[in-house]
């Protein structure tokens, strides 16, 4: 095992974690048991006091005072998970409280994010005098004016980040504006549930479970009171008497425990289609339904609706693919007929292939404007930074991570000109690599069901307080490629007692760059797999590396197979004008060496005519990979090879008999002896190679003076020593003796870029 850390004085006393969680706390920043026990065990009386935020007592009794004087009021919402919780909160509140009120979500389409002019002026001839937001209105500067104006008080609570201009509103609940209020980071659904614990004047369990829909979708940190509502937010989702989550749950194949992955991935992205492609409404009305039966149709409606999402985004990504060619600085897409409800999602999707900022617009040719969404790299805040340019868009806000514009359409040049300028002054080709932050290393034998049930006590996960990533490497003992198109790649390791099993999606390509006994470096998340009521641990891998240079034994094959490895330099080393892939590098053992190019990849497709040679070659092209695809059809090898006796005997029969017609005496010899004609043929030539006989027309005859000269003069002869050691040792060896052959070539260029190096 290997965490590093420091170690503190209350690790030692405290004997209820393991070594691995107490440097998960660590590097956590928890140094004290009070701040261990409190983060493991989320105490709800921890919660800040609403009291804390600015204006609070203000919007609290401006809200009391409509109730009584029975004034309509309005909550003015948004169209995400976090906008729909956050407007499920304040209505049930109002609600409770006997309220006159309605909601109102903005369409994206129509309307697009957060408060308007026009929605404004039909709640004043809807006779509301009132108007709460939630989750949005924080950049609503003249819609707050023109609230003022028809003589509206409008209340805005909201999360997102605050610009240049605060509205002029009677009242604004921000923790962002409010010095006293210590934790920054709520979500819109968490500052609407602190002026709901305000306005009812009691801590609201019931309304945990929207909590923990808007806290864990918006993605804020997972951190300080955002911890502890999703903690028990989650529980109160495991135990939900809510018809409309009930039925949200059912339709997401959600049994027992609801967890922050549930959430994530499950209710939140399906609560998120509705708005992504019609207004909210549907959301809202499921959360806040009370029939079982409707609630069942309209979470039906819900799933419908977020396989079409799905479709949609599919569709833009590729078309936004084919768009995107300079992919150096922010990436912008823009094309007119995109659904933009979805183009944040878009945008997510190409910043994690490119590793890139990115802006997906899509283009309305009747305003001849682009509106759309934007995502960024963790070393490049998007919020700040169009900030700069916020003269170039008609409409801007978010946060550092993401954001929605809209902006004249002859601007999208400019911007990503002035974005790019920012990227190249501030970052560097490291900061666009995406980085996979490692708790710690482990061995395979660390590793149980018991460590994995005490790593679940860091949930939930989230921003700021990641599922632990660890680093593993073993030699697995089997590596498959799973699926229905094998597009997944599963690993097995076995050491000792443990076995653990590596899953990689999508990682199936990488099947064919894993070679036998190899060291393999995996890093992911552990969990328990569980089938047919047995558990097993698991990695789930998120990234794999090699260190050693690896040798795939393909020796025999008649037919060589180039696999396809993009990015990868791939050179094939051959005898003649051979030409096994047209999209390779092709080599001669004949070419100079100094002139050869450093490969990732080497298929040595045919033996070389010395191993020297092939040594040379090998130091020469450096490469990581070596295939040996080399196959015999004339094995000297397995050709038997005539002994120093036998030379001496042939030669004692020539010398007896003066000379020897081979047409007409070589089946005679190859009786008495069992030699192959072609056995005799060799010791021939050899012996004419050396002058110890002449040979014409079949006839073979004792030289009377030849020179005093060894077998291993011939040249012949080497060429057959030569080759039979050639297929011993690259043809006829076990794995195990190949690679310890290619790793001693390896062996050797390294050592000589040392000796350079260091000036010997």
């Amino acid at each position: 095992m290997d965490l590093e850390g420091k170690s503190l004085p209350w690790m030692q006393e405290t004997t209820e974690t393991s070594p691995i969680i107490k440097k998960m706390l660590l590097q956590r920043g928890i140094e004290t048991k009070e701040e261990a026990n409190q983060f493991l065990s989320p105490d709800i009386n921890k919660l800040h006091s609403p009291q804390q935020l600015d204006s609070i007592t203000k919007a609290t009794e401006r809200v009391h005072q409509a109730i009584r004087d029975h004034e309509k009021i309005l909550v003015f919402g948004d169209y995400d998970a976090d906008g729909v919780s956050s407007t499920t909160v304040m209505l049930k509140t109002l609600e409770e409280l006997g309220a006159d009120c309605d909601y109102y979500i903005p369409n994206r389409f129509t309307e697009g994010y957060g408060p308007n002019e026009e929605a404004f002026m039909e709640a004043y001839k809807n006779g509301y005098t009132l108007i709460i937001t939630v989750d949005t209105g924080i950049a609503a500067v003249y819609e707050a004016f023109v609230a003022k104006e028809l003589g509206i008080d409008l209340i805005i609570t909201d999360h997102h980040e605050v610009q240049d201009e605060l509205p002029d509103a009677y009242a604004i609940l921000h923790p962002k504006c409010s010095p006293e209020y210590s934790f920054k980071e709520l979500a819109g659904v968490g500052v609407a549930f602190k002026f709901a614990e305000s306005l009812l004047g009691y801590f609201p369990k019931h309304l945990l479970e929207f909590v923990a829909i808007g806290t864990i979708a918006d993605l804020v940190p997972l951190i300080d009171e955002n911890r502890i509502l999703a903690f028990y937010g989650l529980h109160a989702l495991t135990i939900s008497k809510n018809v409309g989550i009930k039925a949200l749950k059912n339709v997401c194949n959600i049994e027992g425990n609801v967890t922050e992955e549930d959430v994530g991935f499950l209710i939140g992205p399906r609560l998120n289609a509705v708005g992504r492609l019609q207004d909210a409404d549907l959301a809202v009305q499921l959360l806040m339904c009370e029939d079982p039966s409707e609630a069942l149709e309209l979470a039906e409606e819900i799933q419908r609706l977020n396989q079409k999402r799905q479709q949609i985004v599919n569709d833009i990504v590729k078309e936004a693919e084919e768009l995107v060619q300079d992919v150096e600085g922010v990436i912008i897409a823009a094309k007119e007929g995109w659904n933009e409800g979805v183009l944040g999602i878009v945008a997510s999707k190409l910043v994690r292939k490119y590793e890139r900022p990115a802006i997906v617009l899509t283009i309305k040719p009747e305003t001849k404007e682009a509106k759309g969404s934007a995502r960024s790299i963790p070393a490049f805040d998007l919020f700040h930074h169009c900030m700069k340019i916020r003269e170039l868009f008609t409409h801007f806000g978010g946060h550092a991570q993401a954001a929605g514009m809209t902006l004249p359409v002859e601007n999208i040049a400019l911007i990503n000109e002035r974005l790019n300028m920012f990227i190249s002054e501030e970052l560097t080709e490291s900061d666009f690599k995406q980085e996979i932050e490692i708790s710690g290393k482990l061995e395979i034998t660390d590793i149980s069901l018991d460590l994995i049930n005490e790593i679940s006590r860091l949930a939930p996960f989230g921003m700021k307080n990641p599922k632990p990533v660890f680093e593993i490497k073993d030699i697995p003992m089997e590596v498959r490629q799973i699926g229905s198109n094998r597009n997944h790649l599963k690993l097995q390791f076995k050491k000792e007692n443990t076995q653990l099993d590596g899953i990689g999606f999508g990682l199936g390509d990488l099947y064919h760059d894993i070679s036998p006994n190899t060291p393999i470096s995996v890093v992911g998340e552990l969990g328990i797999n569980e089938w047919n009521g047995v558990k097993k641990s698991q990695v789930m891998i998120q990234d794999m590396k090699i260190d050693s240079w690896q040798l795939f034994d393909k020796r025999g094959r008649k037919q060589i197979e180039i696999l396809p490895s993009p990015n990868r330099k791939i050179i094939a080393l051959c005898h003649g004008d051979k030409q096994i892939d047209p999209n390779i590098i092709h080599i001669r053992y004949d070419e100079e060496i100094d002139r050869l190019p450093e490969a990732d990849v080497l298929y040595i497709c045919d033996l070389p005519p010395d191993l020297d040679k092939l040594r040379s070659i090998i130091q020469e092209t450096n490469p990581k990979m070596i295939h040996a695809s080399y196959t015999i059809e004339d094995s000297a090898y397995l050709t038997s090879f005539p002994s120093r006796d036998e030379f001496i005997w042939f030669y004692a029969l020539i010398k007896k008999r003066k000379k020897i017609d081979f047409k007409k005496e070589s089946a005679a010899i190859m009786n008495a002896k069992g030699w192959s004609k072609e056995r005799i043929i060799f010791i021939s030539k050899v012996f004419y190679e050396l002058g110890f006989v002449r040979i014409d027309n079949g006839v073979i005859e004792i030289n009377p003076n030849p020179s005093k000269r060894d077998l291993s003069d011939s040249t012949l002869y080497k060429q057959r020593m030569n080759q039979m050691e050639i297929e011993k040792t690259l043809y006829y060896s076990n794995y195990e003796q190949l690679w310890n052959w290619f790793t001693n070539c390896i062996d050797d260029l390294q050592a000589a870029k040392e000796e350079i190096t260091n000036g010997l």
